[in-house]
């Protein structure tokens, strides 16, 4: 089913007729990155973190034979120079070289790069890193060269890697690299991540400048991880309201999360006018979650998706958090029809993890009728009016003359400015739990 991509070399031979038919067509050109390899990393015991979550949303994916209307592809390994595009060497370096069987000798490194409980070194970590990295970079590559339309990389997703640390469950953050790729093309790029955490990895690289705009819906409160992510939290210097976050409560459910999701999203369309998008999809957000206290269903989660698709954008769209590793692979599943415009079976087709999923062997997600939505209407308005008075201050779509992206995010955002960024106060991430 696959083939390697090589990102610098334009447009493969045995696909361009194929790509050429489909844009002749109307239809979208939609690439897959997959790496059979990518559910063999494993965390360590009681871990909630599963990287065989994509392995099962790949079986449903053949098995429900959605394969066959894209263009499927195994990424070429992010390289250290491909990495260190955001993430310090020195890091990097330390990712590269650190082993199970050294790591005593390293105890200092390990703290100070944010490795251990939440971020642990397990066998072939480095590489696991390089797999999912190189997939969001190959397929922000593949839309720049106008191979691709939508790309999809259930793999990528890692939102909170800082330049010089790990974060939740993340050690290197593919989403950033692949914004950086994109933006060697698209004057504007727009960021959204409804992952049930804030998108505070994506949000800080981009926090001074104009080019990016990130638009987070997440869980805030409570202590909840990271701790980030106000309503009040816009931005600094040249990218002042440019970053949006929509914080919300417990117990959410569609209805609640499309109220504010749709005319949010109009409006920051409207007004920032992006040549491109990048979509982070974390699963954590369903209902029914290990770590998330959300009560979505696939179909709500799916909407989100299928609501910016209809800006007819190219578009990367990724993986991210999700626990309950059954239904991560079944919105995913459902996800990766919602590109196709395909419709999927109820009854889940017979696979290698078939067992998974049981007992109802369903696609569904279902919400609990019991849980509690803390989200009242009130709330929901209340929010809406702040974001959208935020976006007011924005002067329209920004020109080509437009503020560098600063080449050390954190460096310029600590400067001493009124602005400055509030800082949080420092979350437990719930995986320390566990």
């Amino acid at each position: 089913l696959q083939q390697s991509a090589e990102r610098n070399r334009g447009c493969l031979p045995g696909r361009m007729a194929k790509a050429s038919q489909a844009a002749s067509s109307g239809r979208p050109r939609i690439d897959y990155f997959y790496d059979a390899q990518i559910g063999n990393f494993n965390y360590g015991e009681g871990h909630p973190m599963r990287p065989h979550r994509v392995r099962l949303t790949h079986q449903l994916v053949v098995n429900y034979g959605l394969y066959k209307h894209l263009n499927v592809f195994r990424p070429k390994l992010a390289t250290r120079a491909d990495m260190t595009a955001f993430h310090s060497d020195e890091y990097i370096r330390f990712l590269q070289e650190i082993t199970q069987d050294n790591m005593q000798e390293a105890l200092s490194h390990l703290e100070r790069f944010n490795l251990g409980a939440d971020c642990p070194v397990f066998d072939g970590l480095y590489e696991y890193c390089q797999t999912y990295t190189g997939g969001s970079i190959s397929g922000a590559a593949r839309i720049n060269q106008g191979c691709s339309d939508i790309v999809l990389n259930w793999s990528g997703g890692l939102h909170h890697a800082k330049k010089g640390e790990a974060s939740g469950f993340c050690y290197v953050n593919d989403i950033v690299l692949a914004i950086l790729e994109l933006l060697k093309v698209h004057v504007r790029v727009l960021y959204i991540d409804i992952d049930i955490h804030h998108g505070d990895g994506v949000e800080e690289a981009f926090f001074t400048t104009d080019r990016v705009m990130t638009v987070s819906f997440h869980k805030y409160g409570d202590f909840f991880f990271p701790g980030t992510g106000d309503v009040k939290d816009v931005g600094i210097r040249a990218g002042k309201y440019y970053s949006v976050n929509v914080p919300l409560r417990d117990g959410v459910n569609d209805d609640a999360y499309q109220r504010l999701f749709k005319p949010v999203m109009e409006e920051v369309m409207n007004l920032y006018r992006p040549s491109a998008l990048v979509l982070q999809c974390g699963a954590d957000s369903l209902a029914g979650d290990r770590l998330g206290c959300f009560n979505l269903s696939h179909r709500g989660h799916a909407e989100c998706l299928r609501h910016m698709l209809s800006y007819n954008l190219p578009s990367l769209v990724l993986g991210g958090g999700g626990y309950t590793v059954r239904n991560v692979a079944r919105c995913w599943a459902y996800e990766t029809a919602v590109v196709l415009g395909e419709e999927l079976a109820e009854d889940l087709p017979w696979n290698d993890y078939y067992e998974h999923f049981a007992p109802d062997f369903s696609l569904q997600v279902t919400p609990s009728p019991t849980m509690e939505n803390a989200n009242t209407r009130q709330y929901l308005d209340t929010v809406r009016q702040q974001v959208f008075e935020n976006l007011r201050m924005l002067q329209g779509a920004p020109g080509v003359q437009m503020e560098a992206v600063p080449h050390d995010p954190e460096a310029a955002a600590a400067e001493a400015d009124p602005d400055v960024r509030p800082v949080s106060g420092a979350a437990e991430h719930p995986g320390e739990h566990f």
